[in-house]
């Protein structure tokens, strides 16, 4: 009887713990422990002061902290190595940006963007295609016009095979045009090297471009957002001027692939979240990035694009 008794008391046990009446211990609530946050790049830059900013919310909204771990080298990939070769329990994860891809595409990396596993992307950072307010062209499309005339003559600043390149070469790809490419390190050298005629183009930002823009010694052409930014309501999108593209950089969070799903879906909840704290927004604002959230199922067809485009124009890129 006492057999019979401790076997209906075991089946009842086990029948209340899994209706989840009570919890199961073995289980945990993720995220139990620290969760290592790897910024690929090194402290005081644009990504680093953002992600400092995302992962401080990360640990309000989940109860653990998400300490900021930097390790920069080899445009961003040395930091990105670490990364991949994490154990995929949901404890590590970093962030991307477009440039993985570019330097996926020309050779200075193995990794590519599905290398990992992306949990979603949390800001995009519009860039516009900028001119020296003396310059001749007042419009994108006479700028346009000038440069099929006269192919390859126009000098445009980028910064060789990253970013930058890959907006200029797309521009030159939506609009049948050749531009010559004149290599800077930073935004702020390709800008410098606009105002002191250099270069007869750029791609800049707000941040970098937007305060020469005011004082009237430059002048932005266009820009690559979705709409109209509110700061510059007289700047057309390259889309309502017929050029269905881009020029965003756009970063977003990963984890190492493996990771279990559930894990991920409570970091793209929890990222959602931040993208809607007004907090947030402003902090991210003032340290140079727009806060556009978007899931792990919109993030991977946005990559999946943007990989496409890359790839297409990888040639032009490493010349």
């Amino acid at each position: 009887m006492q057999r019979r008794h401790f076997f209906i008391g075991t089946c009842a046990a086990l029948m209340i713990a899994s209706s989840g009446l009570f919890p199961v211990q073995a289980q945990g609530k993720y995220p139990e422990k620290p969760v290592e946050f790897i910024v690929p790049w090194a402290p005081g830059g644009g990504s680093d002061a953002i992600m400092r900013i995302v992962a401080k919310q990360l640990e309000d909204e989940l109860g653990q902290p998400f300490p900021v771990i930097n390790v920069p080298g080899a445009s961003g990939t040395l930091g990105l190595q670490q990364v991949a070769k994490a154990k995929p329990d949901g404890y590590t994860i970093s962030q991307i940006h477009d440039g993985l891809l570019t330097s996926f595409h020309t050779d200075l990396t193995k990794l590519n963007w599905d290398s990992f596993t992306p949990v979603g992307l949390i800001t995009s950072s519009p860039q516009f295609i900028v001119i020296s307010a003396n310059s001749p062209w007042k419009t994108l499309e006479e700028f346009v016009a000038h440069a099929k005339k006269n192919p390859g003559k126009i000098k445009f600043g980028v910064t060789l095979a990253g970013v930058p390149h890959l907006h200029a070469a797309m521009v030159g790809d939506a609009t049948g045009t050749e531009f010559g490419y004149v290599g800077y390190e930073g935004t702020g050298e390709r800008i410098r090297g606009l105002l002191g005629g250099t270069v007869e183009a750029a791609i800049g930002d707000v941040a970098s471009a937007g305060q020469f823009v005011k004082n009237g010694d430059l002048r932005f052409l266009a820009v690559g957002s979705e709409e109209r930014l509110p700061e510059y309501p007289d700047v057309p999108t390259l889309k309502e001027l017929g050029y269905d593209i881009d020029l965003s950089i756009n970063r977003g969070l990963v984890v190492p692939k493996g990771t279990p799903q559930e894990r991920i879906d409570v970091l793209e909840e929890a990222l959602s979240k931040v993208a809607k704290d007004q907090d947030a927004i402003q902090q991210i604002k003032n340290a140079g990035g727009d806060v556009v959230f978007r899931s792990q199922e919109d993030y991977v067809k946005s990559l999946q694009r943007l990989d496409e485009t890359v790839k297409r124009l990888s040639s032009k890129l490493a010349s």
